[in-house]
C-alpha cells in the first residue's frame, strides 16, 4: 500500500517533470530587459498613457486654431408669405418690381422661395491675450502629459522586474522543493531501515513518513507558484497569460552599488517625472487664472459675409451682397460670474500648490523607505549566505549522529527543517535584494532601460 501510493507520487512527479522539460524547450528565452522591450510597446496602461499625451498634444493645436479666422459655408432653402420675409427676399434677389408696391402684395404676397448660399468669417483680433494664454496652458498640460507617460513607464518597468524575478525566485523555490523533498525522502528511507533493523521506534518512521508527505505537498505549491508567476510576468509585459518564455537569466547575488541617502533625494527632487507634471499643471493652472482675468478686458473681432440669392436651387435670376465690419466688445455686467469663474480659479491654484507640496513631502518619504529597505535587504543577503553553509554543514552531521543512534528523529528533522528553510530565505534575500533596488530607483524616478538592476 505505502509502495503504491509512492510510486503513484513519483510517477506524476515524473510526468510533471516532463511536461515542463518540454514546455520549456519550446519556449522563447526571454531575458529582462526583453521582457521590458515588450512591455513598453504592448503593455496597456503604456497605451493609455500614449493617448492621453496624444490627446493633450490635439489640444495645443486646437489652442492655437483660435488665432486664426473662422470661414464657413451655409445653403439654405426657405419659402414663405412672411410679408417682412417676402418683401426682404424678393430685394436680396434684386428682382424687386414697382408691382411688388402694391398693398395688396405688400400685406398679403402669396408664398414666395428663397435659396441663399453663404459663405462668412469671423477673425479674433484681440482678446486682451486670452487666446495666447491658452495656447501656453495647453502646452503645460502637454508637457504634464508627457512626463506622465515617463512615470507609468517607470511604474510598468518596475512591476516586469517584480514579475521577472518572481518568476526567478520561484523557480528556485522549486528547486529547493525538490532537494527538499529528495532529503526528506532520504531520511525516511534511513528511518525505514533502522526500523527494519529494530534500532528505532516506529513513531521515527511515522514522523519521516509525515515530513516527507508535507514536502510533498510543498513541491506541489512551489510548481503552481511557478506557473502563476509566469502569468503574473506575461501580464506585465501585455501579452497573453498563456504565452510562453523561458527566462534567459537566473537569479543570483550582484552588487549594485547605491549612493548617499541626501544625494537620492536631491536627485528624486529634480528627476521624478510626477513632481514635474504637477510643477507642469501648476504653470498651467496659473494661466487659467491669467485667462479669466482676460475675461475682463475688450475684445475686437473682424467680420465679413457674401451671400447668393436666387428663387430657385440652380443659380442664376437671383442677386448677391456682401457685408463687413469690425466689432469692439466689453462685458460691462455678467451677474458676477466672470468674477466667481476668477475666485474659482485663484482657489485651485491653491489647491494645486498645497499638492504639489504633498506629493514633495511624500516622495522624500519614499525614497527613504526605499533606501531603508534596500539597505535592510543587502544585510538579508549576507547574513543568509552565511547561515545556508552553516545549516547544510549542520544538517550532514545530524544525519550522520543519527545514523550512529546519538540523535533523535526530533532534532534530525529539525535539522532538515532549518536546512529547508535557511535555502529559501537565502533566495528569498536575494529576490527582495533586487527589487528593492528597483523601487528604490522608482522612488527616485530614475528607473529605466538602462538601470543595473534591468541590464545583465
Amino acid at each position: 500500500m505505502r509502495l503504491s501510493r509512492h510510486l503513484a507520487f513519483a510517477l506524476a512527479a515524473c510526468a510533471m517533470f516532463l511536461a515542463t522539460a518540454l514546455a520549456q524547450s519550446s519556449a522563447a528565452s526571454l531575458s529582462l530587459k526583453d521582457a521590458a522591450n515588450i512591455a513598453l510597446e504592448k503593455n496597456p496602461l503604456r497605451k493609455a498613457a500614449l493617448a492621453d499625451t496624444k490627446a493633450a498634444s490635439a489640444g495645443v493645436r486646437e489652442a492655437q486654431s483660435f488665432l486664426m479666422p473662422w470661414v464657413t459655408f451655409s445653403e439654405q432653402a426657405t419659402r414663405g408669405n412672411d410679408p417682412v420675409y417676402v418683401f426682404g427676399s424678393k430685394l436680396r434677389q434684386q428682382r424687386f418690381t414697382t408691382d411688388d408696391f402694391a398693398l395688396n402684395k405688400l400685406n398679403t404676397p402669396p408664398p414666395y422661395g428663397n435659396f441663399t448660399t453663404r459663405f462668412g468669417g469671423t477673425w479674433s483680433l484681440f482678446d486682451s491675450f486670452a487666446s495666447w494664454r491658452g495656447i501656453n496652458r495647453a502646452k503645460a498640460m502637454n508637457t504634464a502629459a508627457s512626463h506622465q507617460l515617463e512615470r507609468t513607464d517607470q511604474e510598468i518597468l518596475f512591476r516586469v522586474v517584480q514579475s521577472y524575478y518572481g518568476v526567478l525566485l520561484a523557480t528556485k523555490q522549486l528547486e529547493v522543493a525538490e532537494q527538499s523533498e529528495k532529503t526528506a525522502k532520504a531520511i525516511m528511507d534511513r528511518s525505514q531501515g533502522r526500523y527494519d533493523a529494530g534500532l528505532v521506534v516506529e513513531s521515527d518512521l511515522l514522523s519521516a513518513k509525515v515530513r516527507l508527505a508535507s514536502r510533498e505537498q510543498d513541491l506541489i505549491r512551489a510548481r503552481n507558484n511557478l506557473e502563476l508567476s509566469r502569468a503574473q510576468l506575461n501580464a506585465a509585459m501585455g501579452v497573453s497569460v498563456d504565452a510562453t518564455y523561458q527566462p534567459a537569466d537566473a537569479l543570483a547575488d550582484r552588487n549594485l552599488t547605491v549612493n548617499s541617502l541626501l544625494d537620492l533625494e536631491k536627485e528624486a527632487l529634480t528627476t521624478r517625472p510626477d513632481l514635474k507634471r504637477i510643477e507642469a499643471q501648476q504653470s498651467a493652472q496659473e494661466l487659467s487664472v491669467a485667462i479669466a482675468k482676460s475675461s475682463f478686458g475688450p475684445r475686437l473681432n473682424a467680420f465679413a459675409g457674401w451671400e447668393m440669392d436666387n428663387p430657385t436651387f440652380v443659380a442664376g435670376g437671383g442677386g448677391n451682397n456682401w457685408v463687413g465690419g469690425i466689432e469692439l466688445q466689453v462685458d460691462l455686467f455678467q451677474g458676477g460670474a466672470k468674477r466667481a469663474a476668477l475666485s474659482r480659479e485663484r482657489a485651485n491654484t491653491e489647491k494645486i500648490t498645497a499638492l504639489k507640496q504633498a506629493a514633495s513631502d511624500a516622495m522624500q518619504l519614499e525614497v527613504r523607505q526605499a533606501y531603508y529597505d534596500q539597505d535592510a535587504s543587502r544585510k538579508q543577503v549576507g547574513v543568509a549566505r552565511t547561515a545556508i553553509t552553516q545549516a547544510q554543514e549542520s544538517l550532514r552531521i545530524d544525519q550522520d549522529r543519527y545514523d550512529g543512534g546519538l540523535l533523535t528523529m526530533t532534532d534530525l528533522l529539525g535539522a532538515e527543517e532549518a536546512a529547508r528553510r535557511t535555502q529559501a530565505d537565502y533566495w528569498q534575500a536575494i529576490y527582495q535584494f533586487h527589487i528593492s533596488y528597483a523601487n528604490l530607483e522608482l522612488a527616485c524616478g530614475t528607473l529605466n532601460l538602462q538601470s543595473p538592476v534591468i541590464m545583465p
